[in-house]
């Protein structure tokens, strides 16, 4: 690596860790020696976990869903029925960042539709030309807990 991509990892690895990345030099060499838009994919997954999955752990939040009320109120235990909300939004997720930056295109539907593809833009909106791809991969590692999701899983 040279002098230039040294300073560009550098500058990247800290604005990954004031961004709370878990492995801020992790993300940005790959970024700048793999040419890998690795801020955009950081980016896009960051909020999945605590504001889409977590969330439904918190106290309270499956008391305005009725089917869920009436479970606990027949004596369900709120945390099984949150880790079931939880894994439901987790399997959504995935399905749905895998189907967006994997396939590109619907696979049933004749071979002339177009397709699809997610692309990082500048802080203007701008292309850059750089396709953000299998977000779904990461998911998992971007569990705010470190655990992978066996918080959830387990």
């Amino acid at each position: 690596m040279n002098e230039t991509d040294r300073a560009a990892v550098l500058t990247l690895q800290n604005l990954f860790a004031t961004l709370g990345a878990d492995d801020p030099q992790g993300w940005a060499v790959s970024e700048i020696s793999e040419d890998l838009p690795q801020l955009a994919r950081f980016l896009a997954l960051r909020h999945i976990w605590p504001d889409l999955i977590n969330s439904w752990a918190a106290p309270g939040a499956l008391e305005d869903i009725p089917a869920a009320a009436r479970l606990l109120a027949d004596g369900a235990d709120p945390t099984d029925l949150a880790r079931i909300a939880q894994v439901a939004a987790y399997e959504t997720a995935f399905g749905l960042l895998h189907s967006l930056t994997a396939h590109g295109r619907d696979d049933d539907a004749p071979m002339d539709t177009p397709g699809w593809r997610l692309m990082e833009t500048t802080p203007s909106g701008e292309l850059t030309g750089r396709t953000v791809q299998s977000l779904h991969e990461s998911l998992l590692a971007m569990d705010p807990a470190g655990r992978d999701g066996q918080d959830v899983f387990g």
